[in-house]
């Protein structure tokens, strides 16, 4: 018996290194084939949990055996009684990183919207959801009221890459996002309520006092959160934290504020990390930034680690009844073919947003990592408490998932194109890098009808672009905070023009597999490029920006010695030969607005591909009393000041 405790314990190093690794290498993975992580990170689980696991029961040979007991994933005999307790450390951390993320004053037009989706559409769906538990799956009420209350949260990891993936309009968009980052602590919390329901039933006490304490712990442990997140935000304002030790004190103190409020009151603490988490969003104090970026990280970690070992610990016979239990089956087309559509008929209903629309937000919501790993929580609390009925939240979550991530994820494109929501990509630019150059280059897009959003990192770079009225985005693009605040549905090309060239090529990578190798551009980082050069920008960076292939420096040296953007019809009237000599032979095109509105980039050596269309150029300005020549010639704007550049 010693020796096997022993064999076990002289394992777990091994086993936490592979969990971590087999979680971030399928977030990896999934980034570089642009498919939905959890996806991959459950199929990482099922292949090392109990694929193996079943495997090892065939009674290889021994040689074989011992390898594969190596990587067998058995978490609940591998952790033993850490398991409850880490999940739930896990599962505070993971929903103090969604209330994180929910900032009131960027839900924008979609406050009306996500009000309903919330406030209305949650309630309806937690009822439903708790019929369909009790009347198809059998579970007692009070259980069925903790599954219904779960699922009405839809995640926003798998969101916001499909929401990328089919450039929705921008209301559908905004309201399924927004959905997802409110309702998935909600979802969560209304789980927490109805476990609190059950474990103060158990005392046997009148319903009045069951309600009564479980208002009270709710009350509670919002209380706490609201308080701690204040007076961390204070302490950090007044500067009693050192810069290196902030993002550090946050983790130290969400833990803290789990434990403090399960010791005043048992699973309270889920309530309170979430509020935490919400507070501190919606407080101002200097480091938000690098708040933002730790906790990331952290979450990254452990929504990686947990659906692994959540996935691991499925058997052979629950995988088997995910596809022969027509309870489980019948209940996953319950939820999405009745409880999610009816909940969002009604609550949209007079509210402004169309039956399309509608339609849309009722077939998208896949749930995600949250809930399943509450699901995982409460399914081993619940058996502790000696309700064995509650194994099953576990089958149906990870059904759940599979069925409306797998669904929404192949989907969503058609669907949204057959009831005319798509953007169809859009011809929006996102320019990463606000400077006196990237301003007028967004100038002139907009003089030519071309959407813009200008990025940058420090909000007075920003100031020229705001009073432009353009639309503007302050933060890092490459964080995970921009797949929740950045509008991806408004462009479908990339400029990155920053004076750091690894940084913009950087940025180009990273955008690249999302709006295709074809449209992320960067300023080149010499002024001439040769064929190798083209290459390499093709295949670790972007492609160079512009006919001529001018660097930054040499861009805002132009940009300062008078040079300035001109958009010019040309047609068969007005030639690019008659464009060029008006202009001179030092004219830079940029790119080409098409007839039928999309964007046609121009690249070194490319200008004899242009011939006709509203042609962006970069060039000296010279006297504005140049003949125009044709009756199809016309200048389209000038965008920046009329100094002409002396000759």
């Amino acid at each position: 018996m010693a020796d096997a405790v022993h064999h076990v314990a002289s394992m777990l190093p091994f086993k936490i290194a592979l969990i971590g690794a087999l979680g971030i290498g399928a977030q990896w993975l999934a980034w570089r084939l642009q498919r939905p992580a959890i996806v991959l990170m459950a199929i990482a689980g099922l292949i090392f949990g109990p694929l193996i696991g079943w495997f090892l029961t065939m009674h290889p040979p021994e040689p074989i055996q011992n390898f594969l007991e190596m990587f067998w994933l058995d978490p609940i005999n591998d952790f033993g009684d850490l398991y409850r307790p880490m999940i739930g450390i896990a599962v505070a951390i993971i929903l103090f990183e969604g209330g994180m993320n929910l900032r009131f004053k960027d839900l924008g037009d979609a406050t009306h919207a996500v009000g309903r989706m919330v406030f209305v559409a949650a309630p309806i769906a937690w009822l439903l959801g708790t019929l369909a538990a009790h009347k198809i799956v059998g579970l007692p009420l009070d259980i069925a009221a903790m599954v219904g209350g779960l699922f009405v949260v839809t995640g926003p990891t798998v969101i916001m890459p499909l929401l990328r993936q089919a450039h929705l309009k921008s209301r559908p968009a905004n309201i399924l996002k927004w959905e997802g980052i409110v309702n998935d602590p909600l979802g969560a919390l209304f789980a927490v309520g109805g476990y609190e329901f059950i474990r103060f039933s158990l005392q046997e006490a009148s319903m009045a006092l069951v309600f009564g304490k479980l208002i009270f712990a709710a009350v509670l442990g919002t209380v706490v959160g609201i308080f701690s997140g204040m007076g961390l935000a204070w302490a950090f304002r007044r500067g009693y934290i050192p810069e290196y030790l902030k993002a550090p004190v946050v983790l130290a103190w969400v833990l803290a504020i789990y434990v403090l409020a399960n010791t005043i009151a048992d699973e309270t603490g889920l309530l309170a990390v979430t509020a935490l988490g919400m507070t501190m969003a919606n407080t101002k104090f200097a480091s938000m930034v690098e708040m933002r970026r730790f906790k990331e990280n952290i979450a990254i970690i452990l929504v990686s680690g947990v659906f692994v070992i959540l996935t691991a610990t499925l058997t052979p016979d629950i995988l088997t009844a995910f596809v022969t239990d027509w309870r489980i089956i019948l209940f996953v087309l319950a939820m999405m073919f009745v409880v999610r559509p009816v909940a969002v008929m009604i609550s949209t209903l007079w509210s402004g947003i169309s039956w399309r629309e509608a339609a849309l937000v009722s077939w998208i919501a896949p749930r995600g990592v949250v809930a399943v790993a509450v699901a995982g929580l409460f399914a081993a609390e619940l058996q502790a408490l000696g309700r064995p009925e509650g194994a099953i939240f576990v089958h149906l979550a990870f059904a759940l998932v599979f069925a409306t991530v797998l669904s929404a994820g192949f989907t969503i494109g058609p669907v949204a194109h057959r009831l005319g929501l798509s953007e169809g990509g859009g011809n929006g630019v996102l320019i990463v890098g606000a400077n006196p150059w990237s301003l007028g280059l967004a100038k002139a897009l907009k003089a030519m009808d071309v959407g813009v959003l200008v990025a940058d990192t420090n909000w007075r770079r920003l100031r020229g672009a705001r009073l432009e009225g353009h639309a503007t985005f302050y933060g890092e693009v490459l964080s995970e905070n921009a797949d929740h605040r950045l509008d991806h549905s408004a462009f479908n090309h990339l400029i990155a023009a920053t004076p750091n060239d690894a940084y913009n090529a950087l940025v180009c990578v990273e955008f690249a597999p999302e709006l295709g190798r074809h449209r992320v551009f960067q300023v080149a980082s010499q002024d001439k490029d040769d064929g190798d050069a083209d290459m390499i920008a093709f295949t670790s960076r972007g492609r160079t920006l512009s006919s001529r292939g001018r660097s930054f420096d040499a861009l805002t040296r132009d940009w300062w010695g008078g040079w300035r953007f001109r958009s010019t019809n040309v047609s068969e009237e007005y030639t690019m030969a008659q464009l060029v000599e008006d202009r001179g032979e030092d004219i830079d095109f940029l790119l080409v607005k098409k007839s039928d509105g999309s964007l046609d980039f121009v690249q070194p050596g490319q200008e004899s591909r242009i011939d006709k269309g509203i042609v962006l150029s970069f060039c000296p300005v010279k006297d504005r009393s140049v003949k125009q020549r044709g009756e199809g010639a016309r200048s389209e704007g000038l965008s920046g000041p009329a100094s002409p550049l002396p000759k």
